[in-house]
C-alpha cells in the first residue's frame, strides 16, 4: 500500500514539473520547466523546482525494498525498458526506504555513495550519523564556494546556512550540488512515471565527476530514498573521509 500511495504522489508531481541543474558560476544555470496543470512540483505547498528553499521533511511513507520488473534492451543495458518522451525509462530496480525524519536527502546520497564505493549498506544508526556529518561537510562547502553560490539560494545566504545546519531541516536542489562536490560524485535524482511504468531521471548534479557512476536517489511525495540500478560498479568517493565518526 505504501509504494501505492508513493505513485499516485508522483503522478501529481509530473503533471507539473520545473527542474533547474545548477553549474558553477562560470556555466549558465540550464531551466528545462513544463507546465501542464496546475498543481505544485512539490506537495504540501511547496515552491515549484526539486526544492526551493528549506523545509522539515517530515514522511509518514515507511521503509520499504521494492523490486521492480526485471528488463534489458537489446544491447543488454541493465534496467533499460524503453524511451518516454526522449527520456530512458527504466524498470529494474531496488529502492532503498529511508527513515523520513527530515533527513532523508543526506541519508539516501549517504547510502548510495556507501554502495557506490563498494561499502555494505549501512545500518539505521550508521546512516543517521554519516548523513549529519555529509550535512556538515556540504554547509562547509556552501561557505568555501560563497561567491558561486549564494545567488541561487533563497533568500539571505547565512539565514540559509543557518537553517540548513540543523539536523531536521529538509536539503534540496541546491545541497545535492554540494553534496556532489563534497562526495567528488555525480548524483542523479529519478522520479517513478505511471504513464511509462518506469523510472526516469530529472536531474543530475556534479557534472564535473561525469566518469564515476552517480549517486542514484528517487525522489517521491517530499520523500527521498536511495535507489539502485542493475549494472552499476563500485567506484571511490571521499566517502571515506567521514568514516572517522563510526
Amino acid at each position: 500500500m505504501g509504494h501505492k500511495t508513493s505513485c499516485f504522489g508522483i503522478v501529481l508531481l509530473c503533471q507539473n514539473m520545473s527542474l533547474r541543474f545548477l553549474m558553477t558560476k562560470q556555466e549558465m544555470v540550464s531551466k528545462i520547466k513544463g507546465n501542464v496543470g496546475t498543481s505544485s512540483w512539490l506537495q504540501g505547498g511547496a515552491s515549484s523546482g526539486v526544492i526551493s528553499g528549506f523545509r522539515v521533511c517530515f514522511s509518514n511513507f515507511r521503509p520499504l525494498n521494492a523490486e521492480a520488473t526485471s528488463k534489458e534492451n537489446e544491447n543488454g543495458n541493465c534496467g533499460l525498458s524503453s524511451y518516454s518522451h526522449g527520456k530512458i525509462v527504466y524498470t529494474d530496480y531496488s529502492v532503498i526506504g529511508i527513515c523520513g525524519d527530515g533527513r532523508c536527502l543526506f541519508r539516501s546520497v549517504a547510502h548510495g555513495a556507501c554502495l557506490q564505493s563498494g561499502k555494505p549498506s549501512p545500518s539505521e544508526t550508521l546512516e543517521r550519523e554519516l548523513a549529519d556529518e555529509l550535512r556538515d561537510r556540504v554547509v562547509d562547502e556552501f561557505i568555501r564556494r560563497r561567491g558561486e553560490t549564494e545567488w541561487f539560494v533563497e533568500g539571505d545566504f547565512d539565514t540559509y546556512i543557518s537553517q540548513i545546519k540543523k539536523p531536521h531541516v529538509w536539503g534540496g536542489e541546491p545541497e545535492l550540488f554540494m553534496c556532489s562536490h563534497v562526495l567528488q560524485m555525480p548524483i542523479t535524482v529519478y522520479l517513478y512515471d505511471e504513464e511509462a511504468g518506469g523510472l526516469i531521471a530529472i536531474a543530475e548534479y556534479g557534472q564535473a565527476y561525469a566518469k564515476v557512476n552517480p549517486v542514484r536517489v528517487l525522489y517521491h511525495g517530499g520523500h527521498y530514498d536511495a535507489l539502485q540500478i542493475p549494472g552499476n560498479k563500485g567506484f571511490t568517493s571521499r566517502l571515506e573521509d567521514l568514516d572517522h565518526i563510526v
